[in-house]
């Protein structure tokens, strides 16, 4: 159990961060360094908890990280810029917050000395468009230079090799998780999952993107969270990365949008557009590793993980923020 430790999460105010701090709050003092962009702690119990303190920081920069980060055992590093749409509008603002943020934030920690433990965030996305069961020593591989979806994905390995770097060369305990297609309540972005269940609540059109046929294996955050904690506390997480995921949880697209017109009794229809980019044609993991090494198993099932979602998301729409122009009809 990880207690009485200063925890210092970069995006901390994001979806996965804030459901991680729920989990160490109340044992641990949580100092959160975020921009802002997206804030899905203010939706929580934890915005104003007495063991909370949140900095208002860029991870770009560099001196503010570092004076922020000062007397953390643990760095979480969640900060980053995420989601395709995102990445298509901002490929810059993608590569250099993904790859220099992530730069500044491992030497912010190689430097202050007393890190205990460096967990960072990488994505699925390392494995390219068709990943069916692999495992951490599968190959990486990206597509054409300037294609947006790799733009993205290449920032995030660029920041996973960093993290082994500093760990060979200068001992920083680091460890790198990967996760697959994660969604629940407390998502504020523009994730597929969330984005049809807000409107089918709405009874508005679901918007998929390509034929439909692509297949996700999609991960509950809190079973996402569990991983994470497996990560933080156990020995042998040291220097290794790891796929979180729920490999059970399979399912097509154009399934999971029909998914959530049934659970939601929406009269909402599914409608096809053109892929926004290169698309992933087929993304389960294999979590063999972390299950041997961690005792790291999903638990929630997709049925019940789409409920549970679904019941946030009617309870929070009107604190939630507006949809992208891209996805409205």
């Amino acid at each position: 159990m990880i207690e009485n430790k200063t925890i210092f999460i970069t995006g901390g105010a994001g979806f996965i961060a804030s459901t991680l701090i729920a989990r160490l709050a109340d044992r641990n003092r949580i100092v959160v360094f975020d921009n802002y962009t997206r804030d899905s702690l203010k939706n929580t119990a934890y915005a104003n908890h007495s063991n909370v303190q949140q900095i208002r920081g860029d991870v770009l920069d560099f001196e503010h990280l570092k004076k922020s980060m000062m007397g953390a055992q643990i760095v979480v590093h969640a900060a980053a810029i995420a989601g395709i749409e995102s990445t298509v509008r901002n490929p810059v603002t993608t590569m250099r917050v993904n790859m220099m943020g992530t730069a500044n934030t491992l030497e912010a920690a190689h430097q202050i000395g007393g890190v205990q433990r460096f967990l960072e965030f990488s994505t699925s996305e390392v494995f390219g468009s068709h990943a069916f069961r692999v495992q951490e020593t599968a190959s990486t591989v990206t597509g054409a230079v300037g294609e947006a979806r790799w733009t993205y994905a290449v920032s995030k390995l660029a920041g996973e090799h960093l993290a082994h770097a500093y760990f060979k060369q200068y001992d920083l305990p680091t460890v790198s998780v990967r996760p697959f297609n994660v969604y629940g309540p407390g998502q504020t972005g523009e994730g597929a999952l969330s984005i049809f269940i807000r409107k089918a609540l709405k009874n508005e059109d679901l918007l998929v993107f390509g034929d439909g046929t692509q297949i996700r294996a999609w991960c509950f955050v809190d079973d996402m969270v569990e991983g994470v904690m497996n990560c933080l506390e156990h020995p042998k997480a040291i220097g290794e990365s790891f796929n979180i995921g729920n490999a059970r949880a399979v399912i097509t697209i154009y399934g999971l949008a029909e998914a959530v017109l049934r659970i939601t009794g929406s009269n909402s229809k599914v409608q096809f557009r053109p892929a926004l980019s290169a698309d992933i044609e087929l993304r389960i993991p294999n979590v063999e590793k972390a299950r041997a090494l961690l005792g790291f198993s999903a638990a929630v099932e997709l049925e019940e993980g789409l409920r549970q979602t679904a019941k946030w998301i009617e309870a929070n729409e009107s604190s939630l923020p507006n949809l992208a122009p891209i996805f409205r009809n």
